[in-house]
């Protein structure tokens, strides 16, 4: 990490020097070089290094983005002055680079204290918009749009339209020239999927809606928020398994003990093998019971495939009393790729495996990711399914 960026140095009086090769120096405005800001992938690289730390060590940072896009084609022109602005008032620890390549500069502020009495966003705009004024103009400085972007991100569980912000996440949002062709090919693969497993399945699908109308009163599907990826809602479709008007504390309580790792082991029925999961649950109807142990609930799973809330193979999406506990490299499982109906982890041990091996799994999978390894998991899925003990 130390090769990946120069020290900063205060500005020093000197000749001018002819310009450097490298593409991380710039020119001061007295035509001196100084090797301070970061090219665009580095920038990123170091912003992706910046958030896995801040994970490790819950310290918070700052991203800060300073764009003149909308001044046609001046953007680099602008931002030149204000680069010795940032690199002046910055701490040395501070990171300074091109978020978007001569349109956006950014900065990273490390280990910031978000505990404040003054939100640590506020502080920063009022110092950076203050020095702007001060060295470039009210009119220049108003050209320059400043927004703030805080890591770890504040979840509000109460607010439907939450997603995480995916300017902290730009090596999320852009996909190489190598992804693209392998993920049309996923989608072509859970479109074509999907479809002819709804319509091969249809008789049977057709059986248990009509014993679950049978035995219990109450609609046939049960809608459920879940959270896909970058933390989108959506409504994830199941055949109802429980009674109407459960109390749902007790999954939510189980589900706090489980991610906390306090969750005690329990034995699935006709097995000695320990399962970390909810068993004899008194809202689970009789048929909602066989529909759960052989994962035959989750097949209305195939039209939110179709509709590309989910994928045939990703992480199981969470529900939001779920990710309200989780700490913060947990959320990345539903980050990096869409959900999905079967994963690494349902075919890795499943109701078997702690929650953080759990994460572990579905993480290796985001960053492993092929056809070839989705193919994989959809062929060991039947397997998985029969020899164990229910989804989640």
């Amino acid at each position: 990490m130390g090769n990946s960026y120069s020290k900063i140095s205060p500005p020093r009086e000197q000749e001018p020097q002819p310009k450097a090769s490298g593409p991380n120096y710039t020119r001061r405005s007295d035509g001196v070089e100084q090797e301070e800001v970061l090219v665009e992938n580095v920038f990123h690289s170091m912003l992706t290094l910046e958030r896995r730390r801040a994970e490790r060590s819950r310290n918070p940072f700052v991203l800060m983005l300073l764009d003149a896009n909308l001044e046609n084609g001046a953007a680099e022109q602008i931002l030149a002055r204000a680069v010795e602005i940032v690199v002046a008032s910055k701490r040395e620890t501070d990171l300074v680079g091109w978020y978007k390549q001569g349109a956006i500069l950014g900065v990273i502020f490390t280990e910031v204290n978000v505990e404040a009495e003054t939100p640590i966003a506020e502080t920063l705009r009022t110092k950076i918009e203050t020095a702007f004024a001060k060295h470039l103009g009210r009119d220049r400085a108003a050209k320059i749009a400043i927004s703030f972007h805080v890591f770890p991100e504040s979840w509000d569980k109460n607010s439907s339209g939450w997603v995480a912000d995916s300017k902290l996440y730009p090596d999320l949002k852009k996909k190489g020239p190598k992804k693209r062709l392998p993920l049309v090919i996923k989608r072509a693969i859970d479109v074509a999927g999907s479809g002819a497993l709804l319509l091969v399945l249809s008789p049977f699908l057709a059986l248990i809606v009509a014993l679950i109308k049978l035995t219990s009163k109450g609609p046939v599907i049960y809608k459920q928020d879940r959270l896909g990826q970058f933390g989108a809602r959506f409504q994830c479709l199941k055949f109802r398994t429980m009674y109407t008007n459960n109390d749902p504390k007790i999954h939510q309580e189980y589900v706090q003990q489980f991610i906390a790792g306090k969750a005690g082991l329990n034995k699935s029925e006709g097995s000695d093998q320990p399962v970390y999961k909810l068993v004899k649950d008194p809202r689970v109807t009789l048929i909602g019971s066989f529909l759960r142990k052989t994962s035959m609930d989750e097949l209305p799973q195939f039209w939110n495939v179709l509709r590309g809330d989910m994928s045939l193979v990703g992480p199981r999406p969470p529900v939001p009393y779920e990710f309200e506990v989780y700490d913060i490299w947990h959320r990345r499982r539903v980050l990096e790729v869409r959900p999905g109906v079967t994963g690494l982890w349902q075919v890795s041990g499943r109701n078997r495996t702690r929650f953080d091996e759990m994460v572990r799994l579905d993480l290796r999978y985001c960053q492993n990711w092929s056809i070839w390894l989705d193919l994989k998991i959809l062929l060991a899925t039947p397997g998985a399914v029969f020899n164990g003990g229910g989804a989640c």
